[in-house]
């Protein structure tokens, strides 16, 4: 199972990483201004897992794989690291579909 950790940026603002049961992270959020906007985001997680449009599959200038995870409205909830080939990245999206599913929310 995995687990949200909140953070708050030196910058003043709120963030949170998704952890995979591996202690992994799978998934970094944007930043949020108040951590009930955090909060939104982590359950928008949470909320579109199934839903596969949801996960915009990209590739960097430098030639590795990630992908974005995006609410209805269109905007970025989180980023995943970056993958040095396709299968890691779909294994990353089926990493946070797992893992987010039952994840605890943990306070940094």
């Amino acid at each position: 199972m995995g687990k949200f950790i909140t953070l708050t940026g030196s910058d003043g603002q709120y963030y949170f990483n998704l952890i995979a049961s591996n202690g992994q992270v799978i998934l970094s959020s944007e930043a949020y201004l108040s951590d009930a906007a955090r909060d939104n985001g982590i359950n928008a997680v949470q909320a579109n897992i199934f839903d596969s449009i949801r996960f915009e599959r990209k590739i960097s200038k430098n030639g590795h794989y990630y992908f974005v995870m995006k609410a209805p409205n269109g905007e970025i909830i989180g980023t995943s690291e970056m993958y040095i080939s396709e299968a890691g990245r779909d294994n990353g999206i089926e990493s946070v579909k797992n893992n987010a599913r039952d994840a605890v929310v943990e306070i940094a």
